[in-house]
């Protein structure tokens, strides 16, 4: 009898877990970029079971440089991404209904990074000098500042020189240009460790140049929204996720490390991920998730500013951002 009681509650407990599963709402993140700590805190909600305790089993979807976040999620591909607000609000005037619901990252970490024997001191000094860019939906924010600046981007001695840059720094570290687009948590610190030592450097963040845009949102499609069933869901894994990002600040060894153990193609390294963890943690703080409409407004201005010949937005976008996740979330 006790067996056969003994039995029957290992029975029962699969079962349980079978149908705990079952009951978990799937969802899937796709992220703009390759594994790594720019997205610790989706890592750490995972690994710590906060996604699990909000009842939902997501999957997170890495990037690279062939996947457009904005084609995956209208597409069909996934429920929510990550990505900069001007690919975001450019996506949604070409007809892809995009909205931000919450927006983990308070800061821009984007700059130009340039050799000080280049005789660059400021942007004054651009002109005629080739500038590495990066693009796939990444190139907006530099086109609004040089048309803040009056610097044409076809060449010549009174504009610049744009060079397609790849997702590394091989073109300032072989001078095939004079600047390169770098992020305060990735790319400046391959240059440093590629040899060239930051007294050898002159850094321009977007931030200081009064041009920084919004990075790393997170979006869903806007008909979507519709549904209160979407609605609550995407509440639960706000919140999870905003939990995460705290605890990866608060514990930055640890989060590298679990975005390490996620990493499946094994091409980052201990100390490159617990450098980026500082740096991301520096652009996440100040913020519980809600986006600043203050924040958004600034963005929206400098993307209408650039002009030119093909301007990131014609007009100002309406319905791009809500508030109806972070505020069901809890997120005040």
């Amino acid at each position: 009898m006790k067996k056969l009681m003994i039995g029957a509650l290992a029975v029962a407990a699969t079962l349980m877990t079978s149908v705990s599963a079952q009951a978990a709402d799937a969802l899937t993140l796709q992220l703009k970029w390759v594994t790594q700590a720019q997205f610790a805190g989706y890592y750490v909600a995972k690994e710590k079971g906060f996604y699990e305790e909000e009842g939902l089993d997501v999957t997170i979807k890495p990037g690279g440089p062939d996947i457009a976040p904005e084609q995956v999620i209208a597409g069909g591909g996934a429920d929510v991404i990550t990505t900069w607000m001007p690919a975001a609000l450019a996506s949604r005037e070409k007809g892809v209904p995009l909205v931000n619901i919450a927006q983990p990252y308070k800061k821009s970490g984007m700059m130009l990074t340039c050799r000080k024997d280049t005789g660059i001191t400021s942007p004054d000094d651009f002109k005629g000098k080739t500038l590495g860019v990066w693009f796939f939906g990444n190139e907006y924010p530099f086109l609004a500042w040089m048309a803040k600046l009056g610097l044409p981007t076809e060449g010549g001695p009174n504009g610049v020189t744009v060079l397609k840059q790849g997702f590394n720094v091989d073109p300032l570290i072989q001078k095939q240009a004079d600047c390169i687009s770098t992020m305060t948590y990735n790319e400046f610190g391959q240059v440093l460790d590629a040899g060239i030592p930051e007294s050898e450097l002159i850094v321009f963040k977007y931030e200081d140049q009064g041009v920084a845009t919004l990075e790393d949102g997170l979006y869903v499609m806007e008909d979507k929204l519709k549904d209160p069933a979407f609605v609550d869901k995407m509440a639960k894994f706000v919140r999870a996720s905003m939990k995460g990002w705290a605890y990866a600040r608060d514990n930055t060894e640890e989060a590298a490390k679990i975005v390490l153990d996620n990493d499946e193609t094994g091409a980052q390294t201990e100390a490159h991920q617990k450098f980026m963890m500082g740096e991301v943690n520096k652009l996440t703080e100040g913020t519980n998730g809600k986006l600043d409409e203050a924040d958004y407004k600034r963005t929206v201005q400098t993307l209408l500013s650039a002009g030119g010949e093909a301007p990131v937005i014609t007009k100002e976008p309406t319905g791009a951002w809500t508030h109806a996740v972070t505020d069901a979330a809890g997120l005040k």
